[in-house]
Order: C-alpha cells, then structure tokens, then sequence
C-alpha cells in the first residue's frame, strides 16, 4: 500500500496549506526536515495565489528523495500545453518523484460540467504527448475525484484518485469503484486537541466554507448527512468524521481507518496552528506515531 506507478509514497504523508504563505527559507528547512524524518510524500494545493508546478518544482529542488505530489493543480489555472510542458519537465528532472495531481477546482462554471471538462483537457495532455518526440521519463498523474462518473475517469485515464473532505465510508464506496488496481490517496484534517468543545470549535472553524457553499453542501448530503446536520456549523457527527481530533495516539488510529477502509495513502492536513506559526512540532508528533518504525507504525 502506498504506491503509485511503481513509486513508494508510504502510507501517510503530510498535507498542507501552509506553504502558500511561508517565505521559501522557512519551506526549505520544514521539507528538508520532514524527508529526514522519514516522510516520503508532501502534498501542496493550489489555492493562495503560488502556481501549482512551480511550487512543486521547489519542493522537489530541495529535497533528494521525497516525492511531491499536486493536490491539487486545478485546470483553470493554465492550459494543457502549460501543464504538460511543466510536468515533463518534473518527471525529467526529479525522476519517479513529482505527481502530477489534477482538479476542477474552484467554485463551480456556469454551463461547464466537470467531467466534460476533465476529459477535454485529459485529451489535450495526451495530445500533446503523443506528438511528442524527445524521450520522456514517466509523467505520472492522478484526477480530484469524488462523484462515481469522476472515480470511473481517474480509474481509466490516470494513475488514480485524490479525494479530499471525505468521511471513511467514502473512501470504501470510492475504492470499490477504483477497483483493487488504480491508487487512492485520501486527504484527512486532524486537530491535535483533546477537549471535546473545543476541538469541535476549531473544526467547525476550519470547515466553515464548506459547509457554506453550495457544491460543498451537496457533497456532504450524498454522504449521507441531513440538512440541519449541515446547518448551523456542522453537527458533531459531520465534524468528528471531517477533523479527527485527540492526541496523537487517537488521531493515528482514526487515520488508519481510511486504509482500512481501502485507501492507499492518506495525506493529513494538521489544523488549528496559529497564524506565523509552524505546523512542524505536530509533523514530528505524527511521524513519532505513522512512519515505519515507530510505536503506532
């Protein structure tokens, strides 16, 4: 478990946001630490203004082994020729340690189905590749996906799915779908807090955007939760399956319940760090309790 197209991301990996404000010698140190930990995977969105591949490409400079994967790098943000000039680069450069992972992304288009313009763009990237010449290293990607008809084009057109904001029970329906072959890397919030009140306090802080929009609402009700359970911030159900909170022993045991459930990997997106301030003392915690070798391992 773990893998994709032969590379070994392990089982978990870290999932951030941080990194889209962080001045690039804070990043530096923070990645470089993380792959001396152990860690083998180091998931970026694309969300606060740094482009997606060039973001990876720093990364990925600063490190010798660890792999980074885009999760994810949406397709509005630039065109297929863009993307596939920048990811062959990647794979040529870091050789079987850049992911190219894509997505809708972003609030919904009038008029424009998702799955349309998935496949459209797909059809641009293998266009592109197969006019291509020059000899390539091996671009690997894996698609956003959620819905079943999204789960079926991950499953036929790339290496795999990325799910993000799922409950466990998604990540079953999702692996089904995949079947036992293609990749399937869960994203999962955790909040190192132990006091019932306010770790749901700061959940519901973290998922309160999701909880607004209108995509987001209909996600949550397809997985089963009602309407007042979605009001109001979140019912405790909804938050407790969102942003698994504890120590850090209850948290790892919560995480392994998304591999379990049929997950290959799971990114996890510490929440609740203050504002200028690191993630990184929660990292080491959690590489204490996930990474081969250690007690929870």
């Amino acid at each position: 478990m773990g893998g994709i197209d032969g590379l070994d991301l392990g089982k978990f990996g870290i999932y951030t946001f941080d990194f889209e404000n962080q001045p690039a010698a804070q990043m530096r140190e923070s990645v470089r630490e993380l792959e001396e930990s152990g860690w083998r995977a180091f998931w970026v969105p694309e969300v606060g203004g740094r482009e997606a591949l060039t973001h990876a490409g720093f990364l990925l400079s600063c490190t010798e082994r660890m792999h980074v994967i885009n999760g994810i790098a949406r397709i509005w943000s630039r065109d297929a020729r863009s993307t596939y000039g920048a990811s062959r680069l990647l794979a040529d450069a870091y050789p079987d340690r850049h992911v190219l992972g894509l997505g809708f992304g972003g609030e919904p288009r009038p008029g424009v189905k998702p799955l349309a313009a998935m496949n459209g763009y797909l059809d641009e990237l293998d266009a592109l590749e197969a006019a291509d010449p020059r000899p390539r290293a091996l671009m690997r990607r894996v698609l956003a996906a959620y819905g079943p008809r999204m789960l079926e084009l991950a499953r036929e057109r790339s290496a795999g799915a990325h799910t993000y904001h799922v409950n466990v029970a998604h990540t079953a329906q999702a692996r089904e779908i995949l079947g036992p072959d293609p990749f399937l890397g869960v994203e999962q919030a955790v909040l190192f807090e132990s006091d019932p009140e306010v770790a749901r306090a700061r959940a519901r802080e973290h998922l309160h955007g999701y909880l607004a929009t209108l995509y987001n609402i209909a996600k949550f009700r397809r997985l089963g939760y009602a309407e007042e359970e979605i009001a109001g911030g979140g019912s405790d159900r909804l938050v407790d399956d969102f942003v698994f909170w504890g120590d850090v022993d209850a948290v790892a045991e919560k995480l392994h319940g998304h591999l379990g459930a049929g997950a290959d990997h799971v990114g996890v997106q510490v929440i609740g760090v203050e504002p200028g301030r690191s993630a990184m003392p929660y990292w080491r915690r959690l590489g204490e309790a996930l990474l081969p070798g250690s007690d929870g391992a």
